[in-house]
């Protein structure tokens, strides 16, 4: 073992004195960073995107529907994923333009690409944060005055500040989707009830009525569309 660990060094030093130039090191920096990025997308992409207001109101109608696992997880997530796409494509586009590109092509720093590379983000999240979440955060840490600024806005104030707001919008429409379908449950329970059927289980007979209110709207239509307009 240690003779390996032996080799493993003098491999690893011929590597640092003979191959290894400044250019090899930029490249090597710009795949570590790549690699942390990576590592940390699904954070990025549930709390600073669209994603977690666009999951929660389709689990809401899943749930309203009483259909179970129909549609499955996967289909849910996987629609909440393109829709996201969808919706941050200006953002996203905006990034590479600004911070991407340009850090690649060795125009700029590390550090002027992560205020250009936030700066769509913050606008992006300051756009549909209301205004006592961020206050929230802002008055927790001791800021007394609010910034004037998009670009003066912490991330670390403002992510949490829009994902509070994002579930809080999120519940609002799950309300609103669950009003047609509690009618209905409750028009089933009542008229089993008159008809002295106590054993019947209303979900069992209200169900078809939901999905055939559901299917003659165009329910996933006017879902979309409220998400989108809500954007």
């Amino acid at each position: 073992m240690e003779f390996i660990l032996m080799q493993q060094q003098q491999t690893f030093a011929s590597f640092l004195g003979d191959g290894m130039d400044l250019a090899n090191v930029s490249t090597s920096v710009k795949l570590l960073l790549l690699l942390t990025v990576l590592s940390l997308a699904p954070s990025i992409l549930i709390l600073m995107t669209s994603f977690t207001r666009i999951v929660i109101i389709l689990s809401f109608v899943r749930t309203a529907l009483a259909t179970q696992q129909m549609p499955p997880n996967q289909v849910i997530v996987g629609l909440a994923l393109f829709l996201t796409f969808f919706i941050m494509t200006p953002t996203f586009t905006e990034v590479n333009k600004e911070a991407l590109q340009p850090l690649f092509a060795d125009e700029i720093s590390l550090d002027e690409a992560y205020d250009k590379a936030s700066l769509p983000f913050k606008e992006f999240m300051s756009s549909h944060t209301r205004q006592k979440d961020l206050e929230l955060f802002l008055n927790y840490n001791g800021v007394e005055e609010m910034p004037t600024t998009v670009e003066e806005l912490p991330l670390t104030m403002l992510v949490p500040a829009f994902a509070l707001s994002e579930i809080k919008t999120a519940f609002q429409i799950g309300f609103m989707i669950f009003i047609p379908f509690l009618v209905i449950d409750m028009i089933v329970a009542s008229t089993l009830m008159s008809m002295g059927m106590m054993m019947l289980p209303p979900v069992m007979i209200s169900l078809p009525f939901k999905i055939l209110l559901f299917v003659l709207v165009d329910g996933w239509y006017l879902v979309m569309k409220s998400i989108l307009q809500s954007f």
